[in-house]
């Protein structure tokens, strides 16, 4: 296994340079293509989200994937390589592995055990399946994260030490008080229709707010979304929630009529300027609230100054939730992670060899069916019933022999360090590595093609 991960976090990185380095939704795809056009990449998948960008490969050079990485990371986003690289971290191999387990269970969120991110590993996987830059590695990998986050999720309380980063925003906004008491019967404005935002919509209906304003630059993705929260049976429909879509050129009008206000759009730019929050504030007393969970920010941060309007952004989350508790159960899903890592990599060590096994197998095939065929030069008059029970016979004592060593190399392969039994299995048998690495090239051609038809 060369799997390698470069990237920063909320924990490598301050906010102002996540910011500037937020991946475009277009540019991920541009990236991941790059990625495996360059040299020592074969596999590549990235995953971006409000307070990590990462881009994990299948390179065959760790010093060269690094820089190659490292460059690509900085040529697709906002900021230089100088700038990036006292943030980044690597990881690789088992490390690698351990750092995706740990962030798809909420540990490495920056709200403990929040459950978002498992929807983020997802779409990042999709995306790398759509574009092909996913082959068995990756694919094997990001499948397995999915299913180790799940486990944690369902065998521990790893949920209960903390809240989507919605939940947590919208109670540092409510500074202490019950989030449903203080959102009852407001009018709140969400500003996007994305994940995260039907997420905030969603979370503020079930609280109670009053009326309820979507707009979004699809304006039928916002129509969407309204009308899942009002459809019958839906979160809006049983409290009389006044709901609707709004085109984004109305913003200014829906922001002078809102108590609450959450953005989170893919923008490039400020999605609500300082003077646009002061115009919609001018002549009113009532406080207004802001959550942008956007990277790059979708406020600007200057509303901070505004009087009557409270500001809670990605930074100020982050100093919050700082300080928030660990719970006991952050052991158990560490626990998790640790046995999960080390069935991931017998696994792939395992799968590893299997090529080689295969071409063992194929060149005993092979001698068996040229020695049956010199066995008709010499002996023509064998009748067919003959013919069969000595070529079932040759096929059993060689399947004899072989059984007991190939299942051991598997068994030596899937142990730390064992990756060397390939290698001695190749030389000892003198087999042709061209033979082995058309085995490997089928195994992965099927494997994207299953991953095509899974998707």
């Amino acid at each position: 296994m060369t799997l390698l991960v470069v990237g920063l976090s909320h924990r490598s990185a301050p906010v102002s340079v996540l910011e500037r380095a937020a991946l475009a939704p277009e540019a991920r795809g541009k990236l991941l293509q790059d990625a495996v056009s360059a040299e020592p990449v074969t596999e590549s998948a990235v995953l971006s989200t409000c307070n990590r960008i990462e881009l994990y490969a299948d390179v065959d050079k760790f010093h060269a994937g690094v820089a190659e990485l490292s460059t690509l990371l900085a040529r697709h986003s906002g900021a230089g390589l100088e700038e990036l690289t006292p943030y980044l971290y690597v990881h690789y191999e088992d490390r690698a592995v351990h750092h995706l387990f740990s962030v798809a269970c909420g540990l490495d969120s920056m709200v403990l055990g929040e459950g978002q991110i498992l929807g983020q590993i997802k779409d990042a996987l999709a995306v790398a399946q759509e574009l092909h830059t996913a082959g068995r590695l990756l694919n094997d990998l990001f499948q397995q994260a999915l299913r180790v986050g799940k486990r944690a999720h369902s065998e521990t309380g790893i949920d209960k030490a903390g809240q989507s980063l919605v939940t947590f925003g919208l109670e540092q906004l409510a500074g202490g008080r019950d989030v449903e008491a203080w959102a009852r019967g407001k009018r709140a404005l969400v500003i996007g229709a994305g994940s995260m935002s039907s997420l905030a919509a969603t979370t503020l209906v079930r609280a109670g707010v009053g009326e309820l304003a979507v707009a979004n630059r699809t304006v039928e993705r916002a129509e969407r979304l309204v009308q899942i929260l009002t459809e019958p049976g839906g979160p809006g429909a049983a409290n009389g929630l006044r709901a609707r879509a709004a085109a984004m050129t109305s913003v200014p009008q829906e922001l002078a009529l809102a108590d609450i206000v959450v953005s989170c759009t893919g923008a490039t730019g400020l999605v609500l300027a300082g003077e646009m929050v002061a115009a919609a504030r001018q002549g009113s007393t009532a406080p207004l609230a802001l959550l942008d969970l956007a990277m790059p920010r979708d406020i600007d941060a200057a509303v901070h100054r505004i009087e009557g309007a409270h500001l809670v952004d990605i930074e100020s989350l982050a100093d919050a939730s700082a300080d928030a508790p660990m719970a006991a159960d952050v052991d158990k899903v560490r626990g998790i992670v640790s046995d999960e890592v080390a069935a991931f990599g017998a696994a792939q060590r395992a799968a590893h060899i299997t090529p080689t096994v295969v071409a063992l197998r194929t060149m005993a095939a092979d001698v068996v069916a040229g020695e049956i065929a010199r066995l008709d030069g010499r002996l023509p008059d064998l009748d067919d019933k003959q013919r069969a029970e000595i070529t079932q016979t040759v096929r059993r004592v060689v399947d004899k022999l072989l059984h007991a060593p190939t299942v051991r190399v598997k068994q030596l392969a899937s142990e730390p360090g064992g990756a060397g039994y390939a290698d001695a299995l190749r030389e000892l048998f003198d087999l042709d590595p061209q033979t082995v690495a058309a085995v490997s090239r089928a195994d992965t051609r099927a494997d994207r093609h299953d991953a095509r038809e899974r998707a």
